[in-house]
């Protein structure tokens, strides 16, 4: 019984926040101190029944030698009040012998019902205790959690504070700002483009009538190439 007890004992005192610490599963861990506990608890409860079946017993066995040690002090004394002495002696005699046994049978009970009043008690404390660690059990875990919790956080925020946000927003801006500025410069080549080709029209134009002003003053009309004959005249032209 004691050794049961002892065992109780020291899975009460057992630091639930060492064992936390070097678990790696502390949920577990706890888990499996508690069902422990209660198989322990459930040992000692059945060895404190059995030594109250005891007490029991040994209490029937103290009133059974008490009606004896009754019954034979009655028969001493019937025997004496019809004149038997000799009889009512040997009643006397069984009666103090059934006084021995009940003496002793009641000192046993007495021992037995002071264990049992003391294992109760102690069953019952034990009990308290075991329910105290299931709650002590689930607030641990609790703290338990929210530590695992508060630790993914405070990786999450260091992986963060590696990275500067400001400067990644900038870096983003850049890169649009750069892609607005090449759309632009695509559009402004392609308005250049199309301005040489209107100003190579023109200048063409242009020396091709100079061409045929000249042509017409040097070599006359005759000379002109085809499609030329309607340049204007030269200034030395007498003709009609």
């Amino acid at each position: 019984m004691a050794s049961i007890f002892d065992r109780i004992s020291t899975l009460i005192r057992a630091n639930l926040n060492a064992v936390l610490d070097q678990a790696e599963d502390p949920e577990k861990v706890l888990d499996q101190i508690i069902r422990d506990m209660q198989g322990a608890i459930n040992d000692a409860r059945s060895q404190v029944a059995e030594m109250i079946a005891r007490e029991r017993m040994l209490r029937a066995d103290v009133e059974d030698h008490r009606k004896l040690v009754a019954e034979w002090e009655r028969k001493a004394e019937l025997a004496l009040t019809r004149n038997m002495e000799d009889l009512a002696r040997e009643a006397v005699r069984r009666k103090l012998d059934y006084q021995k046994t009940l003496e002793l049978s009641l000192t046993q009970w007495q021992t037995q019902n002071e264990v049992v009043e003391r294992l109760k008690a102690d069953l019952q404390m034990l009990q308290s205790k075991y329910e105290n660690a299931v709650r002590q059990r689930d607030a641990l875990i609790a703290r338990h959690k929210a530590a695992q919790a508060r630790e993914q956080v405070t990786r999450t925020v260091r992986q963060f504070s590696a990275i500067d946000p400001t400067s990644e927003l900038a870096r983003m801006e850049d890169r649009i700002r750069l892609a607005e500025a090449r759309a632009e410069a695509n559009l402004e080549l392609q308005q250049v483009d199309y301005r040489d080709q209107f100003a190579a029209l023109e200048g063409d134009s242009e020396l091709e009538e100079e061409m045929a002003r000249l042509r017409a003053r040097v070599l006359g009309p005759a000379e002109q190439p085809a499609g030329q004959l309607g340049a204007p005249k030269s200034d030395g032209d007498t003709s009609a």
